[in-house]
This record gives C-alpha cells, sequence and structure tokens, in this order.
C-alpha cells in the first residue's frame, strides 16, 4: 500500500491545475516534490514545504510516485521517454501516472517502453477545469493494468470524485477524447444561446436560471456562461490546449473512419480565436467570436 510513510510523490507541471492537485497530496500529508519548467509557478508548492528537483531525471531517481500534467504531447513523451526522462531513470516498481490528455498511441508507448523495466504506467487524464482541481472533484479516467489502477486508486482520490478505470493502456485517453468531442459542440451551443438571448432582448442572467436545470443543463452552461456575462475570461482551460485536444480526437477519428463534423466546426472557430490572440484565454472566450 502507498502511504505517506513510504512514498515519496513527485509531481511535473504546477500550472492552472496541476498546482492544485499537488497541493492535494501535500496536504494529505505526503512527501512532495515538484518541477516545473517555470520555477516561478511551484513557488506556493514550496512555500508550503515542497521540495523541489531541476530535472524529469532527478525527480525518476527520488520519487516512487510521479504524476505528469503538462501541455502538449510532444512535452509528454520528452518527459517520459527522453535521455532525462522517467522511464529510462526510474526505479522498477515506481508508478508513473500521466494526467496531461494526450495521445492514446503515446499512452500505449510509454507503457510498453516503462513494462519493459518493470516500472507500472497508466494514462489518467481529467475533466472538471480549474475548479474541479481547486475543489478535488475531478473526473478522472484510467487506461493501463487494473492491478495498477487499484494499487494508485488512493491517492487518485484525493484528487476527483469520479474516477474510472476504462481497460488498458490508451484508455484513458481514448474517453478523454469522447469528453472532448462531447464538449466542442457543446461550447458552440452555450455560446450561441447567451448570444440569442441577448439579440433577443432577454436578461441572459435570468434565462440560464430557466436553462440550466433544464434538458439543456450542462457543466459548461452552468460554470462558463456566468464567466462569459461577466467578461472573465482567465484560463480554467487554455484555448491552445484545447485545440490541441481536437486535433488528437479528429486524428483519432479519422483512424477510425468516422466524421465527427461538431467538432470539425468547433475546432475552426476556436483556430480564428487563436489567430485573434485569444490562445491563452480560457475556453469560454468562445463567446467572442460572436462578439469580433
Amino acid at each position: 500500500m502507498l502511504t505517506p510513510e513510504n512514498t515519496v510523490v513527485g509531481f511535473i507541471g504546477t500550472g492552472v491545475m496541476g498546482k492544485s492537485m499537488a497541493g492535494h497530496l501535500l496536504r494529505a500529508g505526503y512527501q512532495l516534490i515538484v518541477y516545473s519548467r517555470t520555477k516561478e509557478k511551484a513557488g506556493e508548492l514550496l512555500e508550503k514545504g515542497a521540495g523541489w528537483v531541476n530535472t524529469p531525471r532527478e525527480m525518476a531517481e527520488k520519487a516512487n510516485v510521479i504524476f505528469t500534467m503538462v501541455g502538449y504531447p510532444s512535452d509528454v513523451e520528452e518527459i517520459y521517454l527522453g535521455e532525462n526522462g522517467l522511464v529510462k531513470n526510474g526505479k522498477a516498481g515506481s508508478f508513473l501516472i500521466d494526467m496531461t490528455t494526450s495521445a492514446p498511441s503515446l499512452a500505449l508507448k510509454i507503457f510498453n517502453a516503462a513494462k519493459e523495466k518493470g516500472i507500472h504506467t497508466l494514462d489518467a487524464p481529467v475533466s472538471g477545469g480549474d475548479v474541479g482541481a481547486k475543489e478535488a472533484k475531478l473526473s478522472i479516467m484510467v487506461g493501463g493494468k487494473a492491478e495498477d489502477f487499484k494499487a494508485i486508486s488512493p491517492l487518485l482520490n484525493m484528487l476527483g470524485t469520479n474516477i474510472v478505470y476504462q481497460g488498458t493502456a490508451g484508455a484513458g485517453q481514448h474517453t478523454k477524447m469522447c469528453n472532448q468531442i462531447a464538449i466542442a459542440s457543446n461550447m458552440i451551443g452555450v455560446c450561441e444561446a447567451i448570444i440569442y438571448a441577448e439579440k433577443a432582448g432577454l436578461n441572459p442572467e435570468s434565462v440560464l436560471k430557466s436553462i440550466t436545470t433544464g434538458a439543456a443543463g450542462s457543466w459548461s452552461l452552468s460554470n462558463l456562461a456566468p464567466r462569459m456575462l461577466n467578461s472573465n475570461f482567465e484560463p480554467g482551460f487554455y484555448i491552445k490546449h484545447f485545440i490541441k485536444d481536437m486535433k488528437i480526437a479528429l486524428d483519432e477519428a479519422e483512424h477510425l473512419e468516422m466524421k465527427v463534423p461538431g467538432l470539425a466546426l468547433a475546432k475552426s472557430l476556436y483556430d480564428q480565436l487563436a489567430e485573434m490572440g485569444e490562445e491563452n484565454s480560457g475556453t469560454q472566450a468562445l463567446y467572442k467570436y460572436w462578439k469580433s
């Protein structure tokens, strides 16, 4: 059993979501060491007692459970499979849990490479944004070996409330693609509904009181539509990362010989926003498409 007494937890990526997630583990009494390309992002965790390492290699040598929450599949591949990465320098029997939304094929590649060294890996992307991360109410979708999921579940339970084992390596990432496909079209609907309300002369806040609890209800409608109305476009989840996710989903759908017109439309709109300089805004900034 992985307890605070026998576990050194590493966390790579202390951005909008990673900082909160790592903080939950630290407060639970686990020895925590962190790494981020920008050390300032880890400042709050360091002040609360987390240790710092200078490279993923150093972390692999010190920690026996390592979580990663970074930006892009290229980052994941470098951190895990690079010369100074976690797999090459990790200890047999250690656990590596990637919570980045990444490519299912890469999750399988990491799993196979780690297996040769006796290292356990799980792909465990999340949904719930900055609010879910802060409140430890994330949805976590997990791929890998069932026994590894069971072993690491006590730590995952500190990060989320809806934690589901989805199957073998890559299954967590495939499930996250389903999540992102559903969100993509839904965000268009949320924005169009708010803009329609405004143009019809309605009070959008009153409209939300009616439609958030009915058949139209969704997480985006309840949590992101109010941000739109308050002109709050700070990132709970960056547009640039959502575009990355949608590209992965489009590529996977192509491999499955599946048409995804809703997803394709959503990505085209977000691409336009990125070209307008909104790539570092939150996904709710899609509202600006109709305001430009």
